[in-house]
């Protein structure tokens, strides 16, 4: 069992750069088509009858890139090869901008349609490849695909509109992950227009997202952002509402404004209604913790890891401990594939494996978990 959160620093990188991001650089891209597989089976094979998420690929060289950058490894050719496929690939064939959603086998586009879920992770991306290879093409990029967003998908209501296709109902997923990609634009440009959009999102979470009565984040919504359900029939995800803490603590460092009213709230309730006595994370419950899902994925874990460490410096005298005890069981339950660097992507309602595939787009998660945990250790060490 891991003593301290230095111990646990040293081992997730370990894990990361001399296990995960080998088997992907090696495994990972077709060699005949140039685009990234979507999975790897438990024995470390490739997953080749699954179709391919566009957002795959986008994903995968922003993983690269950032471990680039975190020297972990040379991913510059992969992150470039990945965006020189979805720029030749993948591009939307008539809508002026923007991408398209999924890919069979063979790499051939079979669902051309605009998910702005999927374009929060191309921005994203397009940070990194800019921030770690100096290359203006990508933040140009980054412009134009957030114009295209602007021109075909803003709202009256505020946000984006989910996409160019018929939706049932407007989610918070995409926004948060724009609010990500804004921050990462900022960081690597330093040009304010990307912080004030940053704002313009906190304030979506601030006004539509949060609910100050029951310290929950709500997930789904109407056109006009009212809320899609009753409030206590409304699903909410645990691991969003823990992304959410690490995320408004980074927009706090870029612009000053106090968050810690919502990062206390959201990490307390996180904890009650959404981790089960193993540790692990549910997917998805009601308001009061009532299971809605049974099963908890990998990265549900990952960001209770990052939310524990920014309530740790904070204050909060069990956080640090509770950071290192899940770290501990991220390695019993989900990196324990047989194939090292693979991983478990989700367990049961018994903490069961459900699916042993190891997603590519999950790495996105790891990544960013290993750089914190470091990030954190190393802070301790020096304070």
């Amino acid at each position: 069992m891991t003593q301290t959160i230095k111990d646990a620093a040293e081992r997730l990188e370990r894990w990361i750069a001399r296990e995960s991001l080998p088997l992907w650089q090696r495994v990972g891209l077709s060699p005949e088509h140039g685009g990234h597989w979507e999975a790897l089976n438990a024995d470390g094979s490739i997953d080749l009858p699954s179709n391919i998420r566009v957002r795959v690929q986008a994903r995968q060289a922003f993983a690269f890139a950032f471990s680039t950058v975190r020297g972990w490894c040379d991913g510059e050719a992969m992150a470039r090869q990945l965006m020189r496929f979805v720029a030749e690939r993948t591009a939307h064939p008539h809508a002026g901008g923007g991408f398209t959603h999924l890919m069979n086998p063979d790499f051939q586009v079979i669902d051309q349609k605009q998910d702005l879920y999927d374009h929060a992770f191309f921005l994203l991306a397009y940070a990194w490849c800019y921030r770690a290879f100096g290359d203006r093409a990508y933040l140009d990029g980054a412009e134009a695909l957030t114009a295209h967003l602007d021109r075909h998908f803003a709202s009256v209501h505020g946000g984006w509109t989910e996409g160019d296709y018929d939706y049932a109902q407007r989610r918070q997923n995409p926004h948060m992950h724009l609010f990500e990609a804004m921050m990462a634009l900022y960081e690597a440009s330093g040009d304010g227009k990307w912080l004030a959009r940053a704002g313009e999102l906190f304030a979506l979470f601030q006004t539509r997202f949060f609910d100050p009565e029951r310290g929950v984040l709500f997930e789904f919504f109407e056109e006009d952002w009212r809320l899609k359900h009753a409030p206590e029939q409304a699903p909410v995800e645990p691991g969003h509402m823990f992304e959410w803490v690490w995320l408004l603590d980074w927009y706090h460092r870029l612009s000053g404004h106090p968050v810690e009213v919502y990062t206390e709230a959201l990490y307390r309730q996180g904890l009650a209604i959404g981790r089960v006595a193993s540790g692990l994370v549910l997917d998805e419950v009601l308001p009061d913790g009532t299971p809605l899902k049974n099963s908890k994925r990998c990265w549900g874990l990952t960001e209770l890891i990052k939310g524990s460490l920014v309530r740790a410096r904070a204050g909060d005298p069990e956080a640090e401990a509770r950071a290192v005890q899940a770290i501990d069981d991220l390695f019993a339950y989900y990196l324990t594939a047989t194939t090292p660097g693979a991983y478990v992507d989700q367990r049961g309602a018994d903490d069961e494996v459900v699916l042993d595939k190891a997603p590519a787009s999950t790495l996105y998660h790891l990544v960013v978990l290993a750089a914190e945990v470091a990030d954190y250790a190393r802070g301790r060490a020096g304070g």
